[in-house]
């Protein structure tokens, strides 16, 4: 793999031995923000592909891992879908995760039930949390509900179940490997519900990631939360940027709006001005306390659009700093710790090539700096950004601030070496691609 370019942190932290309690909240504000669980609230997720994770892609495989990701500061795992994947109309050899055959079943392929179990159990004593992703929008072609339920399904013209079809898109989209449920029949609703609860009572998941859950009614959501939530407090994450899903059922949707201005100013298309109108007027108003996924890659990302190298190249940790301070929760995809510079292949086996893990450094200390300081927690939990003036449109700084807690943070969003001038401040240099860090406070 092509070395991407080191670069200089210089981060000051001046904290107290005990940090304030978790619970503590923010200035109040005219309409109550949804809670979180206190465990999310200055917390990272990391992404796992169980198939390529390992050799061997199963559980017990990947909890070699576990230890390793706890020193590294990780705090919820994300766990791509874990059911068997249909056969009916599947795609390449292993088929799509997101095809699922039996929604309380595992995937043979993985493991056994108690394989998980011991799983969540082990990640549990780390004190880290497991989410598991679900899809609820469509199923396999070869699920049982298609045969025992064939009224939950969204039926063509000829009485048939038919692949999953947008064409509300720029370009059409046919999943022709899954067809979709019709959520105007009550009893999907309970299926559904039923089917969720049993991995939180089973399994003791702490939530779920939902697949394409802006296209599932929100009332479905809502009164699924409700009923997760009388069994243990989970944490939900939505694969959508649709702001009344923060409302009563989510705690956490996509920020794709970053990803794709990560992108832009990695290739030279956007710079610092580009970030601060960002933060400046966001582009859509969400409720008081959303949590937004920061992000530089992800599993579609990565399979889809391209490597870290294809996208970033020597911007990589530029953008994942910013990721990791910008007001959000920052998620690492697996394998970017040991810089994942191939795209994995999606419906066949094609393992993680791990190497010597050379950013494990690198996101140990922006994980640390999250956990440590209060201006950088998730949502009502943190502190605002404030943009920074720096004279120069290649140099972006802003500071965030709570409680008697500050981190400044500036990053040369260009591919040469920049000098600029922060407020009260002298003039500095910051190579290429190079970010400096300013903690302060407790």
């Amino acid at each position: 793999m092509r070395q991407l370019r080191r670069t200089l942190t210089t981060i000051s932290l001046a904290l107290c031995a005990a940090l304030p309690a978790l619970a503590a909240t923010t200035e109040t504000a005219s309409v109550a923000p949804m809670p979180h669980v206190s465990w999310s609230r200055n917390a990272n997720i990391y992404e796992v592909n169980i198939r390529q994770y390992t050799p061997e892609g199963t559980f017990k495989a990947f909890s070699q891992h576990l230890p390793r990701l706890k020193k590294m500061g990780v705090d919820i795992l994300w766990l791509m879908p874990i059911q068997p994947i249909g056969e009916k109309n599947r795609k390449g050899t292993l088929g799509s995760y997101y095809a699922v055959r039996d929604y309380t079943a595992v995937n043979p392929e993985y493991g056994t039930l108690d394989d998980l179990k011991a799983l969540v159990k082990q990640a549990h004593g780390l004190g880290m949390h497991v989410i598991i992703d679900w899809v609820a929008n469509h199923t396999a072609f070869d699920n049982p509900w298609t045969k025992e339920h064939s009224d939950w399904y969204l039926k063509n013209d000829k009485g048939e179940i038919y692949p999953v079809t947008y064409t509300d898109g720029a370009e059409p989209e046919y999943w022709t490997d899954v067809t979709g449920l019709d959520y105007s029949k009550p009893g999907l609703w309970k299926g559904m519900t039923d089917a969720m609860l049993y991995w939180v009572r089973e399994a003791d998941v702490d939530g779920f990631r939902c697949d394409v859950a802006g296209k599932v009614p929100t009332p479905f959501w809502n009164q699924a939360r409700a009923e997760l939530d009388r069994v243990k407090p989970v944490f939900m994450l939505a694969e959508a940027d649709k702001p009344d899903l923060h409302e009563h059922a989510f705690d956490m949707t996509y920020g794709w709006d970053t990803k794709d201005l990560f992108k832009a100013v990695a290739k030279g298309k956007a710079d610092a001005r580009t970030l601060a109108d960002f933060l400046a007027h966001p582009p859509r108003a969400f409720p008081p306390g959303a949590y937004r996924m920061r992000f530089t890659s992800n599993h579609d990302e990565n399979s889809w659009a391209g490597s870290d190298v294809e996208l970033y190249g020597p911007a990589f940790k530029a953008m994942a700093v910013l990721a990791a301070t910008m007001p959000g929760m920052p998620l690492i995809y697996g394998g970017q710790e040991s810089g994942l510079d191939k795209r994995i292949e999606f419906f066949e086996k094609d393992p993680i090539q791990w190497k010597d893990y050379a950013y494990v450094p690198f996101y140990t200390q922006l994980l640390a700096l999250k956990h440590a300081n209060r201006a950088l927690w998730n949502g009502q939990y943190g502190g605002a950004a404030q943009v920074l003036p720096t004279g120069n449109d290649k140099v972006f700084a802003f500071r965030r601030a709570l409680a008697g807690n500050s981190v400044q943070v500036t990053v040369n969003v260009s591919n040469d070496a920049q000098r600029y001038t922060l407020p009260g401040g002298k003039t500095q240099t910051l190579a290429a691609w190079d970010y400096r860090i300013d903690a302060r406070g407790k």
